[in-house]
């Protein structure tokens, strides 16, 4: 039986998501140890680990222009090129502030493209019935990553350095980047399931039937339409929400471990893995059920992404406000495990809700979405060193789970409030034809 092509290119984003967030996990890790080891404060910590969001939210809209215009495979290349160079050529001196700053804005600029145009890439190749699994697939890379990141870095910085890390990193860019002009591909329409139907049949029903393939290069976007809809802009929300807590435990609970639990990452062993591996886990569950409960129509397509949404968002705002009650290593791993778990599943609700909603336009409106998310990057992560820097200030020990609860209550508030946003206004229907 030949191998579809479009399980491929769904193969290869997989690994893309898994690279990138290799990157950022290792960059917190590698600089988190650089900068401590000097004894930088945490509000400057804040301020670096946070620079990358602002590359990031720039180059979000212009990564779905550019994707719908240029297309989605040129872009990935392009943007997991030039991160990579950066990665390679840049030093990690945390004495040398302005370049610190530099680099992570153009890493962040560089990246930012990534994720419209993946989801350019799917909306072209991948059918409706599929979209779950696909999108849940080419996402939970990011997990994995961030655990193999976790799992790994602690004990390369240790013994080869903080710089390491950025090599590392800088090669896995490039080998992504030579594999995907290898064997991705533009997507010819032959390649969708043959979908049964009479042999004399319009080209706009096939189009339809074949999965809502991208529109042209050449129609309009409706931007007004997009940004003052009700459906969308509960996508973004989550988005926001989602983003603020990953963001916020990947790159303080480094910090957390070092400082709240006074224990060492490296004399973790494996268990700081665990919180990024369960979202790989329940990312793939959260797909698996959504496509059974549409294929099957168990639920329709809007009530299984209102559905899905909820029990994720809402379990992991509980878990991330009894986080800091727990003193020990193996509750603080529990909490954290479950928290990210089921934000991953919640995955399945809105982050799939781009391509129901404009299957034609879903670089775009990823875009609009994603810049939402990378917002929170910039909010959380920086507020999240503020917080911390005041409690100092205020004579407050780091060590104290009080010192704690507001950086955790915050993403567990936004997880119940969005949860609410998601179920009174998104839909499963096509509103962008």
């Amino acid at each position: 039986m030949k191998f579809p092509k479009r399980y491929v290119i769904v193969l290869l984003t997989f690994i893309c998501t898994n690279v990138c967030y290799i990157e950022r996990v290792g960059f917190s890790i590698a600089y988190t140890v650089a900068a401590d080891a000097i004894g930088v404060n945490q509000a400057n910590k804040g301020m670096i680990l946070s620079m990358f969001y602002y590359g990031y939210v720039l180059s979000q809209i212009p990564g779905g222009w550019a994707a719908q215009r240029i297309g989605g495979r040129r872009v990935l290349l392009l943007s997991f090129v030039l991160w990579s160079l950066i990665c390679g050529l840049i030093p990690l001196d945390p004495k040398r502030e302005v370049i610190l700053v530099l680099s992570r804005l153009f890493v962040g600029v560089a990246q930012g493209f990534i994720f419209p145009a993946i989801h350019t890439v799917l909306a072209q190749w991948v059918p409706p019935q599929e979209r779950s699994r696909s999108v849940s697939l080419t996402t939970s890379g990011m997990y994995l990553g961030a655990a193999g990141g976790m799992l790994f870095f602690p004990s390369l910085v240790k013994h080869m350095g903080a710089q390491s890390v950025f090599f590392v990193e800088a090669v896995l860019g490039v080998a992504w980047s030579v594999i995907w002009l290898k064997f991705s591909s533009e997507p010819p329409r032959t390649d969708l399931p043959k979908v049964s139907m009479p042999k004399v049949a319009s080209r706009e029903k096939i189009k339809a039937q074949a999965g809502g393939v991208v529109a042209p290069r050449t129609v309009k976007i409706p931007w007004r339409r997009i940004i003052f809809s009700l459906p969308v802009w509960a996508i973004v929300v989550n988005n926001f929400t989602f983003h603020y807590a990953l963001y916020v435990l990947m790159n303080w609970l480094p910090t957390y471990f070092e400082l709240g639990l006074q224990l060492s990452l490296q004399d973790m062993g494996s268990s700081k893995m665990l919180p990024y591996f369960n979202m790989f886990i329940f990312s793939n569950i959260g797909g698996v059920v959504a496509d059974h409960l549409i294929t099957r129509r168990i639920l329709s397509i809007t009530k299984t992404r209102k559905l899905l949404n909820t029990i994720g968002f809402v379990v992991s705002a509980v878990a991330l406000m009894a986080l800091p009650l727990f003193r020990t290593p193996s509750g603080t791993v529990l909490c954290s495990s479950i928290s990210l778990g089921f934000l991953a599943l919640g995955r399945a609700g809105f982050a799939v809700n781009h391509m129901d909603v404009a299957p034609k336009f879903a670089g775009i409106v990823m875009g609009v979405s994603n810049t939402a998310g990378t917002l929170a990057g910039i909010v959380g992560v920086g507020l999240t060193g503020s917080i911390l820097e005041g409690a100092k200030a205020s004579n407050m020990d780091l060590t104290n789970s009080e010192t704690w609860k507001t950086v955790f209550f915050v993403p567990g508030y936004l997880c119940i409030f969005s949860s609410i946003i998601f179920l009174i206004f998104s839909t499963g229907e096509k509103i962008f034809e």
